[in-house]
């Protein structure tokens, strides 16, 4: 990596000087154990770091009522892992249809994965003409996921059966997205959770007061805390990966299944379970991102990470109008990024359509004084927009060119 990498301690004063944390605009305080972010965070402020962000497992410090607030220790930012990773599952129950859903523009504008299936009406033809066949509807294709390749997509591109493609639409408009793609709009009614741990618990308080939930925990003490604890969540004792005991729990009648356990080949065994015996949505929990891409390949719907939703949280609080990483995914090789023109530079001199653009990016919205709009070949960029583009690392440079 392009870092400069000291071995010390964090908590250390000595250490945090060496890494000259006094001269920092941003100090992100991300090891595992609280009490070192909390002392680190506390040092960095009294040195002099400008802005610090902290990751604590422990949601008391973010309670109302909690005796030591963060702000004593100088963090401008709290962010809980699983409570990130909880958000990132929630939006994804709430919309089966997709493999992921993240948020930009202040959920003005979605970014969702979704699969091509059998049946899809737009499987062989390519995108330009599926524009064509839709001139009423905006949207803008990012990426594809192909096997575990990424691929950057153009109007000649072809949509295959079994491609994860990724567009960018504005969210009132994401029914129109899921017709052309032959898919629908089915309110999610009932989830069954695996998993008692802290994830799956806030999954269940999140869900219960909106739809069924029922949450599954192998431990017999534990199951009966838990139920006392969610007084809206039915609690099972039982095995997630039996196939007796999902069948019982009649899975095919299921809208989305999602495996939060602190065990990764339980959650993966038992989403496939789910998946084969019929659930419409399985969702896993993992903290091996490095599994992400072939876990999708294999037929899971979506897979969530706390360290990657940690990622996105921090990546999202820090970026400004400078050119910044927006968000970072953890199963393309696309990165999303905010450009900011300056006065003069190319960008600026033409149409999108007559610029010569890298072919492994994708210039996805616009942002002009807080109006958002979808970019399209027509669309003439100033100075005072701020400029979504999704990009492969590699070309980044030269994106950087265009927009200075």
């Amino acid at each position: 990596m392009d870092v400069i990498a000291l071995q010390g301690d964090g908590a250390s004063q000595r250490t945090l000087k060496e890494a000259k944390v006094q001269d920092a605009d941003i100090v992100v305080a991300v090891t595992r154990i609280d009490e070192i972010n909390l002392i680190a965070s506390q040092l960095s402020h009294e040195l002099g770091a400008r802005k610090i962000i902290a990751r604590l497992r422990n949601t008391e410090y973010s309670r109302k009522d909690t005796i030591i607030h963060p702000e004593k220790f100088g963090i401008d930012k709290i962010i809980h892992p699983e409570l990130a990773a909880t958000g990132e599952i929630v939006r994804l129950v709430m919309q089966t249809a997709a493999t992921s859903v993240v948020d930009f523009e202040g959920g003005k504008l979605q970014l969702m994965g979704l699969r091509l299936s059998n049946g899809c009406p737009i499987v062989g033809k390519t995108l330009a003409e599926v524009r064509q066949e839709n001139p009423d509807f905006s949207f803008n294709a990012v990426c594809v996921l192909r096997g575990i390749a990424t691929i950057v997509p153009h109007g000649d591109s072809v949509f295959e059966l079994g491609d994860i493609w990724y567009f960018l639409v504005k969210k009132e408009r994401v029914a129109n997205l899921l017709k052309v793609l032959g898919k629908h709009m089915k309110e999610t009614q009932n989830v069954i959770i695996l998993g008692g741990g802290k994830i799956g618990r806030a999954v269940a308080r999140s869900l219960q007061d909106k739809i069924d939930v029922r949450l599954i925990e192998t431990d017999r003490e534990k199951a009966e805390k838990l139920a006392q604890e969610l007084e809206k969540t039915l609690i099972l004792n039982g095995d997630g990966t039996d196939i007796e005991f999902l069948r019982s729990e009649n899975i095919e009648d299921v809208d989305s299944f999602i495996a939060v356990t602190q065990n990764e080949q339980t959650n993966l065994l038992s989403a496939l379970l789910a998946k084969h015996l019929g659930v419409r949505q399985s969702l896993v929990h993992v903290s091996t991102t490095e599994y992400i891409p072939i876990m999708k390949v294999i037929g899971l719907d979506s897979v969530v990470s706390k360290n990657m939703s940690t990622v996105k949280e921090i990546l999202e609080y820090i970026k400004s109008d400078e050119k910044i990483i927006v968000t970072d995914f953890e199963d393309v090789d696309v990165e999303a990024i905010e450009f900011s023109p300056e006065a003069g530079s190319k960008v600026t001199r033409n149409v999108l359509s007559e610029i010569r653009f890298p072919s492994d990016c994708v210039v996805g919205a616009v942002n002009h004084h807080g109006h958002i709009s979808l970019a399209q070949g027509d669309t003439q960029l100033s100075e005072e927009d701020i400029v979504l583009v999704f990009v492969m690392p590699t070309v980044i440079p030269k994106i950087e060119k265009l927009f200075s």
